[in-house]
Parts: structure tokens; C-alpha cells; sequence
């Protein structure tokens, strides 16, 4: 067999890339008692606003409603976050910052900013920018792909013959 080329690799290396950086950045946050979960969810939260429903959380955190809910248990807990009813539908909660949030917020930013120079400080800005064009480009085709792809409640890939080994890269 073939080794696979860089181009069919790419899907693996953009989701190894992804990983090890927020695991990097995991063990770094790991000191201020933050978990993977709680430092995202915070992360997501701040740049939401105080308008995001626990089901948003969830879609941006890329986590299930349950794995969220045991989150935000434990953010409530340690006074980060408050849940309240939804002004807009009464099923929903809204998950708001708490004012102790934000110098775990700062923190969390700020290691997160040293992180990213440390990993890109000696890559060209131009290459970096490619990077970022080429990136956003594939996250909206595969976004659309997403929203497009299911018809029916019945998701159809590959003229429904399912995934294949290159497809999944």
C-alpha cells in the first residue's frame, strides 16, 4: 500500500495539531484547578456573552448536554458561573459569568496567549496568515457539509456508502 500523501493526511495532522496544543495547554492550566472541561467552557462562555443556553455550551465545547451539565455543576460550585432561566424560553437556561470569573478568565487568556507565541513565534506572519485563510475555509465547507448532509434525519456521505479510509483525513 501506498504511504498517503500530505494532502491525505491532513485531516489526522489538523485534529493531532488541535490536541496537542490544548493538551499542552491543559497541563499549564492544570495548576489553577481547571480542568479541560471547566477551561473550556469558561473560554467558550466569555466569548459568548451572557446570552449562550446550556445546549450552545455544549455544541461549542464539543460535549454532550449531560457531560456539560456536570461542568457547570462544578463551575457553580466554585462560583464561576450561575445558571438562570432563559427570559426567552423557559426551558432553556442561560450560563452567566460570575465576577469571581475573571481573573480565572485573565489567566487563563494570558497562558493561552504565551502558549500560542511559543508554538508560532518563529513561523512567518504570511504563513500564518495562509494558514488561518486556508483553515477558515475548510471549517465553513465542512460547517455547510454538516448542515447540508443530513436530509430526512438520515445523514448521507459518500453517496451513502459511508466514510472511507481517505475521507476521514
Amino acid at each position: 500500500m501506498p504511504a498517503p500523501s500530505d494532502i491525505e493526511i491532513l485531516g489526522f495532522l489538523l485534529h493531532e495539531t488541535a490536541r496537542a496544543w490544548r493538551t499542552k495547554l491543559d497541563q499549564r492550566l492544570r495548576p489553577l484547578g481547571l480542568s479541560m472541561g471547566k477551561w473550556t467552557t469558561l473560554a467558550h462562555l466569555a466569548r459568548g456573552g451572557d446570552k449562550l443556553t446550556q445546549r450552545e455550551i455544549a455544541e461549542r465545547v464539543g460535549v454532550e448536554g449531560p457531560t456539560l451539565a456536570g461542568i457547570l455543576d462544578r463551575l457553580e460550585q466554585d462560583g464561576w458561573v450561575k445558571r438562570k432561566c432563559s427570559t426567552a424560553d423557559r426551558r432553556c437556561k442561560t450560563v452567566h459569568l460570575q465576577k469571581r470569573a475573571a481573573g480565572v478568565l485573565d489567566s487563563i487568556f494570558q497562558t493561552a496567549q504565551q502558549l500560542r507565541h511559543e508554538l508560532i513565534e518563529d513561523i512567518p506572519r504570511r504563513d500564518l496568515e495562509t494558514c488561518i485563510r486556508v483553515l477558515s475555509r475548510i471549517r465553513e465547507r465542512a460547517a455547510a457539509a454538516t448542515l447540508g448532509g443530513v436530509q430526512g434525519g438520515i445523514e448521507h456521505r459518500n453517496g451513502g456508502s459511508g466514510p472511507t479510509p481517505s475521507s476521514l483525513s
